[in-house]
């Protein structure tokens, strides 16, 4: 059998490949499957990306929809940046300390060829771009704080920001093997810290920071535009999942096709959970946008446990996360805070419950199916585990929120980055305000937004004459035309 490579701290690169007579695969010689299937993995956890700009672009309203998908796209692009900047050495840097890691790696010095960080059959350049994927959809998870009222361009500048202030220092926390977390030990197979609690909390503090949307309560603001685009966001994110979980041992062991059996386990349970809650509540009656939600709930609650709980664990994890975020449908209401896509209840509370229950079920027996690891969980006997995964939730829970906070409060007051539309841009709707020649559906969209504008003008300058005391026959007549709509 082949010596599994090892990192040699004298050819931090992997080996000189301007040297016609070295062969850096080499050292990967019999082992090249374990690399080529985090590629893949790694290949499909980007359809996440677009995935997630059709779930929200669908989940709002027709006007705000085209934003959602642009910010997407650039998202992806932002965090790539800011990855081969300086994000990759800040979170996985090998002389990182407890905390973050420093610039050793800055501008991708020495990520080559070497074996990475995370696993020694992985070069670094994959395992790089792996982790880089993950990055990109924590940032564009928590942008869905600013939804149908943040302006495009400060969401941009926060999410770079947001992604080396937050999300590296906690990647490091989790993953690093210098990180605190990860020596306590808490469990998190692939990312419930990071990833989801992180970015529910910090969805919030964006939306809290915001403020709430004009016409906030209103019917039409909670209801989805397009139930196509969320179905359609949704399989992509279920399938780019296989790969976020699946990929996560860093090796194409059997514990790895397992992570992949009980993600597709927990999605379909999380779907099942969700709808069973909607058909008690409405009385028999079902919501595919629902389902979507209970899917995603059930993905987001095994993801800290793909890899240490055997199967009907699995299936319990995701019903019981979908069950609980579906029972919160009212959070916004209770926290007084606008969050429209529901970040925070899918991805900070599912991320929550996951890793709670990630401390009952871990079992030794599936992480040693990768030939190496033992971490055993109340499941095994060692309760105090459960404590150690508190200890991940509250830590991550606070830092993410609280410094989300603060970096938003400084960029309010810098100039041109103010963070909200203007109130007339949010009623036109952001694509129309954002954007220069392009919107969703038909051309007669812009007709409609036209009239909608010239109903919000004439109700405000009735409002003005009310308060003056003066009626003019023009404000009478916008009236009787604006009453029947608020009756609606």
């Amino acid at each position: 059998m082949a010596e599994a490579p090892s990192f040699d701290p004298a050819h931090p690169w992997g080996g000189n490949s301007r040297n016609a007579t070295v062969d850096v695969n080499a050292q990967y010689s019999g082992f090249e499957y374990h690399y080529t299937y985090l590629v893949f993995c790694g290949f499909i956890v980007w359809l996440i990306i677009p995935g997630i700009g059709l779930l929200y672009g669908g989940l709002a309203r027709r006007k705000s929809s085209l934003t959602m998908l642009f910010q997407s796209l650039m998202v992806a692009s932002i965090t790539t940046f800011q990855w081969m900047f300086w994000g990759y050495s800040l979170a996985y840097s090998r002389t990182a300390n407890a905390f973050i890691g420093d610039l050793a790696n800055f501008g991708m010095m020495k990520v080559q060829a070497a074996p990475s960080p995370g696993s020694v059959y992985i070069p670094e350049i994959v395992f790089c771009l792996y982790q880089m994927l993950f990055c990109a959809c924590t940032v564009q998870i928590v942008v869905g704080g600013s939804f149908e009222r943040g302006r495009i361009m400060p969401s941009l500048v926060f999410g770079f920001w947001w992604a080396t202030i937050v999300y590296c220092p906690i990647a490091c926390w989790t993953w690093n093997a210098n990180g605190w977390l990860y020596n306590l030990p808490s469990l998190d197979f692939a990312g419930g810290g990071p990833v989801h609690i992180a970015s529910g909390w910090a969805a919030l503090a964006y939306a809290f920071m915001l403020g709430k949307r004009k016409q906030h309560g209103e019917k039409s603001h909670g209801k989805p535009h397009n139930t196509t685009l969320v179905f359609l966001g949704t399989i992509l994110i279920w399938f780019g999942w296989f790969g976020f979980n699946g990929g996560s041992a860093l090796n194409a062991t059997v514990r790895a096709m397992y992570a992949a059996f009980n993600t597709n386990t927990a999605a379909s349970t999380g779907a099942i959970g969700w709808v069973l809650v909607d058909y008690i509540r409405t009385g028999g009656k079902f919501s595919v946008v629902g389902a979507c939600e209970g899917a995603i709930a059930g993905l987001v609650g095994i993801t800290p446990a793909a890899g240490y709980v055997s199967c009907w664990p699995a299936a319990l994890i995701g019903f019981l996360t979908a069950v609980v975020c579906a029972l919160l449908q009212d959070i916004n209401e209770w926290l007084n805070i606008d969050e429209g896509l529901y970040v925070f209840k899918l991805h900070g509370i599912g991320g929550m419950v996951g890793s709670f229950l990630t401390g009952i079920f871990a079992d030794s027996a599936i992480s040693a199916l990768d030939g190496s690891s033992l971490y055993p969980g109340g499941w095994n006997g060692n309760g105090i585990q459960i404590g150690k995964q508190f200890a991940e939730i509250t830590a991550i829970s606070s830092y993410s929120f609280i410094v989300s906070c603060i970096l938003l409060l400084i960029m309010k007051y810098i100039p041109g980055l103010h963070l909200r539309a203007s109130e007339e841009a949010e009623m036109r709707g952001l694509d129309l305000d954002q954007f220069f020649d392009e919107q969703i559906g038909e051309s007669d969209w812009s007709n409609f937004v036209r009239d909608d504008m010239m109903m919000m003008h004439g109700m405000q300058r009735q409002e003005a004459a009310d308060q003056s005391g003066v009626v003019s026959s023009e404000g009478s007549m916008e009236r009787q035309a604006v009453e029947p709509e608020r009756k609606d």
